[in-house]
């Protein structure tokens, strides 16, 4: 079911980026409906994919009649055709978006039909979505009179321009709510994406001999999220890095990469700044839609973590995007053709150029982690500095012989000795620190509620 997915929406896709190279848009909707007939016997399960507004405009089916029959001859030789959805399932993606410039039906066997190939289908979707953030892309099951729908929202976009090539707009949504000790003031609501350096490929013998030509590239674009740069003092924390390929039409690669997922021992963490990695299971990895790391922590002793402040998760998200110029291929059916080659010997070409390929993640990873290594060595100086600003505050208190100033000290602290009163002034150190707001012009900032206590006690405190 997800093969024959993919293969239909790398054929709206080309169109698409067609579209696009002549200037168009790259804005619309695109609805992939799963149905079944009422009151027949639920043996095949059909599937329709129709797409609508400006990135598909211009886009005539009956020119395309060759093209699609090449992409059943070739690419779906089991699957094609069935009848048209019932009107009435699309009006709600018609009414969004104005009658659909591409509609392409097919069938499939409904024993394919079940919850885990669902969950797999949906991880697919999800991350064509976050690829492709200017298409709104809508997942629907109408099964046994049972309506699902899915609908993949994209708030927070990001539009990255590459050299002739359509550019990219990508989903950098953060969905992480901010920390308390964070709300008063804004909060970016995205991330920002690094464009790295575009990496040539060399393409192996193997996959010449079945007809792959031309010049072949990788294009990494990394994703930290969320974005703390207006937080310098927010402790943070790396928890995962997914790594996403997409082939040449954005549509994302499925499968399991051997290769990436024994990537982990070939980085070198310390450079990185990190404790160490290590690939998820491969059930996890069907429901992600990529490839993912975990990234191990370090053990810290109990009193350490115990005053050390919460620390802010964030995930690394690195897509890789296949790039593919051949100047003898310019039929839609060949471009197809090519890409399913370039899928299938995806391995070999990865393999094939596994120095390469391995030295240039390391070193996208290292720029975009870099930041952070340095944010992690300010802090330390900061966590020292109160820790010196504690000491004294502490002495002053406990070394004075007016007892009026003492009292006064607790009673404004609202503690009743020096123990409570240096675990009170350690948190109101944390606080302030960690509320030093700077704020950045490239953020998609939002206005957040104040927070409960105002700032303005913690400083009469300290």
């Amino acid at each position: 079911m997800l093969t024959e997915i993919q293969q239909v929406l790398r054929f709206v896709m080309i169109l698409g980026k067609q579209r696009r190279r002549c200037g168009l848009k790259t804005a619309g909707g695109l609805l992939v409906l799963l149905w079944t007939e009422t009151g027949a016997s639920v043996q095949s399960l059909n599937c329709t994919v129709a797409a609508a507004g400006s990135w598909c405009r211009g886009i005539k089916m009956k020119a395309l009649q060759p093209d699609l029959r090449d992409l059943k001859e070739s690419m779906l030789p089991c699957v094609w055709p069935c009848l048209q959805p019932d009107p009435e399932e699309l009006f709600a993606f018609t009414d969004l978006y104005g009658s659909p410039r591409l509609l392409l039906s097919f069938q499939m066997n409904a024993r394919l039909f079940c919850p885990e190939r669902c969950a797999r289908l949906e991880a697919f979707l999800h991350a064509f979505s976050v690829s492709n953030a200017g298409i709104k892309l809508h997942l629907r099951f109408r099964i046994n009179q049972q309506i699902i729908q899915r609908d993949f929202r994209v708030k927070t976009k990001s539009k990255i321009a590459l050299a002739n090539q359509p550019s990219l707009i990508l989903d950098v949504t953060s969905s992480t709510e901010p920390p308390e000790c964070v709300k008063k003031g804004c909060w970016c609501l995205g991330g920002h994406p690094v464009l790295g350096g575009r990496l040539p490929l060399s393409i192996p013998p193997e996959a010449m001999d079945q007809g792959l030509f031309g010049e072949l590239s990788i294009q990494p674009v990394t994703l930290l999220s969320p974005c703390v740069l207006q937080y310098p003092n927010l402790a943070t924390q790396l928890t995962h890095i997914k790594v996403l390929v997409c082939s040449p039409s954005n549509v994302p690669v499925t499968g399991l990469s051997t290769f990436l997922q024994n990537l982990p021992p070939h980085l070198d963490c310390q450079e990185l700044g990190l404790h160490g990695l290590r690939c998820s299971s491969s059930k996890d990895l069907v429901h992600s839609g990529g490839t993912v790391y975990t990234v191990e922590q370090e053990n810290c002793e109990d009193s350490q973590q115990e005053s050390s402040p919460p620390r802010m998760q964030q995930r690394l998200l690195l897509f890789l995007f296949l790039q593919h110029n051949d100047p003898f291929t310019y039929q839609l059916s060949d471009i197809m053709a090519t890409e399913a080659l370039i899928e299938r010997h995806l391995e070999a070409i990865l393999n094939n150029n596994r120095k390469a390929v391995t030295t240039a993640l390391q070193t996208e990873l290292k720029g975009t982690l870099k930041a952070q290594s340095c944010r992690k060595k300010d802090q330390e100086k900061l966590r020292s500095a109160a820790e010196v600003i504690l000491r004294s505050s502490i002495s002053i208190v406990s070394c004075s012989s007016n007892m009026d100033f003492r009292n006064a000290c607790l009673n404004r602290m609202k503690v009743r000795d020096t123990h409570e009163l240096s675990a009170s002034l350690r948190e109101s150190l944390r606080r302030v620190t960690s509320w030093k707001f700077v704020p950045k012009s490239k953020c998609y900032s939002a206005q957040m509620e104040e927070h409960p206590e105002s700032d303005e006690l913690t400083r009469a405190e300290i």
